[in-house]
């Protein structure tokens, strides 16, 4: 059932210890997910963060080897500013990342590897909204983590990662999607707000490459914007939304 885009967002369940966020590419977790990891840090929870991708083909004027050291850099930076002390990248092609038993084995064997309870992960679906087109890296890596974490308390999916010594793992409780246009739970970002905007910023080189305003200026912008709009859902809250998947 699609979600009324006026109906109010409920609050995310807290009822998790350990997080497991695994997107496509340095940046995505810091366009508007990042208040909601600080928040979470703050308070004890333990967040990590797997990458498909080292961003290495995101900056025209910058050779893939060159930009890719140069993300990750970025990206571990910015994960520190929301207390994110683990980053793991997964060395799959930026830009075209494909669907399909590879990449569910890797995020799979993440999911055995950390033992998450909460696993987030990106828009999955072919649109933002119905409004722009969205990339084939994040529809792949999205698709394959909601189906990978079946997968991973599944022990005979993927018998060799129990050869490796990844045990099954059965206690992901939910699954949540940002960036989706049908959320349906959201987080008070307020907190995490102020260091969401600096974790934004601490992707420099891609958003002076991305835009000619201050990057400053264009990091605060977009990320209070966005979560006053998804504020009008949450009694008047500035908010992260996710779309919840319950297990």
């Amino acid at each position: 059932m699609t979600e009324s885009r006026n109906e109010q967002l409920k609050p995310m369940p807290d009822g998790w210890q350990r997080a497991l966020a695994v997107v496509a590419h340095p940046d995505d977790l810091e366009y508007g997910c990042s208040a909601a990891i600080a928040g979470w840090t703050d308070g004890g929870r333990e967040v990590t963060y797997v990458l498909a991708t080292r961003g290495e083909a995101g900056i025209d004027s910058l050779e893939p080897a060159v930009c890719g050291a140069l993300r990750e850099r970025e990206q571990r930076a910015s994960a520190a500013v929301v207390g994110v002390s683990t980053v793991e990248f997964l060395d799959h092609r930026d830009g075209v990342v494909e669907y399909g038993v590879a990449l569910r084995r890797d995020i799979a064997a993440a999911i055995r590897r950390h033992r998450p309870e909460l696993v987030l992960t990106l828009n999955h679906r072919d649109t933002w909204g119905g409004v722009a087109w969205n990339t084939p890296d994040h529809v792949a890596v999205g698709r394959a983590t909601l189906d990978a974490v079946a997968d991973a308390g599944n022990r005979w999916i993927f018998p060799e990662l129990t050869e490796r010594g990844l045990e099954p793992w059965n206690g992901v409780r939910w699954v949540a999607v940002a960036g989706s246009a049908q959320p349906t739970h959201a987080v008070d970002a307020t907190p995490g707000l102020e260091r969401a905007v600096r974790s934004l910023l601490e992707h420099r080189t891609y958003i002076e490459a991305l835009t000619d305003k201050d990057p400053e200026t264009y990091a605060r912008s977009f990320l209070t914007a966005h979560a006053a709009a998804l504020g009008e859902r949450f009694g008047g809250i500035p908010a992260v939304a996710f779309e919840l998947f319950s297990r």
